[in-house]
């Protein structure tokens, strides 16, 4: 049988599944074995209450959905108390989501929520929804850079960079979160869209636009990942539009290490489980011992990269 283990950093994980931050909560275990995860990702926490965008928070569109939720968190002191104890309940190792509204209480945050049972901290520099014009420090890779090199600072935990598909240049994003010291990447937030409501005329959010996650989103994020796969060096964490075992594979032959599931949670609470199961046939069927060695397997040595040359490869 496959061995499904694979290694983010010095974090090893039964398996490459584990749900999107804002996507999870323990409340699953009543549906599924949480323990079966590679890990579990908290809810986004910043320092302080956060009441979250105004309603209504998400909308439904063509394979997918928007949604502006707003990172609605009762804060750091609540997660420590009341959070982090019952997600200790578990097995798999919790990787702690961090948000904050400028670089001084990033740094502290890191700080002061790196306490035992945290395995990981993802900083969440890349949320579209937590502003009405979605600007966010993953959408400059000098920023990206200040925000990593403070937390890494301040915490002996691994650093996890979750960075912006809305960034123009998201490969040099990726490189300055190399650069200041994150142990992986996860790739990538959701898509800054918008909905409008034609019988009523105006925005189908409260917070007019919000973000867009879901499988039309896959194909995008995909060429991401392979894009900053050849770019860096360090882990890559795939998240975007995975609704089965062979987007997970299909991330990782891009360059993923592991992955991020959370559109398809709301669709189907027990569908991580399937997924896992699901990687354990694939790989069997073919013969493929470990699944670790997919990560960057695609086979694309042979190809022209430059647009203009492969093209007229074709005619």
């Amino acid at each position: 049988m496959v061995d499904l283990s694979v290694k983010v950093g010095d974090l090893t994980l039964q398996n490459p599944v584990m749900p999107a931050s804002g996507a999870f909560s323990t409340e699953y275990a009543r549906v599924i074995d949480i323990n079966r995860l590679g890990a579990l990702v908290a809810k986004t926490v910043s320092r302080n209450f956060r009441a979250g965008n105004p309603p209504p928070r998400a909308a439904e569109v063509e394979a997918g959905m928007i949604n502006s939720i707003g990172l609605p968190t009762k804060g750091l002191q609540y997660f420590l108390d009341e959070q982090l104890p019952d997600y200790k309940q578990y097995t798999p190792p919790l990787i702690a989501s961090i948000s904050a509204e400028d670089a001084d209480d990033f740094q502290a945050m890191a700080r002061d929520i790196a306490a035992p049972g945290v395995d990981a901290i993802e900083i969440n520099i890349s949320c579209p929804t937590r502003k009405p014009g979605g600007g966010n420090f993953a959408l400059q890779a000098e920023h990206t850079r200040d925000i990593v090199r403070r937390v890494r600072g301040e915490t002996d935990k691994p650093v996890w960079a979750k960075l912006s598909p809305n960034a123009g240049e998201i490969v040099d994003v990726a490189l300055a979160a190399e650069e200041a010291g994150a142990d992986a990447l996860t790739v990538a937030n959701t898509i800054l869209a918008m909905k409008i409501d034609v019988n009523s005329f105006r925005p189908a959010l409260g917070n007019k636009v919000g973000g867009f996650s879901g499988p039309a989103v896959k194909p995008i994020i995909m060429r991401m990942v392979y894009q900053i796969g050849k770019a860096v060096s360090i882990p890559i964490i795939g998240c975007g539009g995975i609704s089965n075992a062979e987007d997970v594979i299909e991330y990782m032959l891009a360059g993923a290490s592991a992955v991020e599931i959370g559109y398809i949670n709301f669709r189907n609470p027990t569908a991580m489980i399937s997924i896992i199961d699901d990687l354990t046939t694939w790989c069997d069927k073919r013969g493929i011992a470990r699944i670790a060695d997919l990560t960057g397997a695609v086979r694309d040595g042979d190809m022209e990269t430059d647009t203009y040359a492969a093209a007229a490869q074709g005619l």
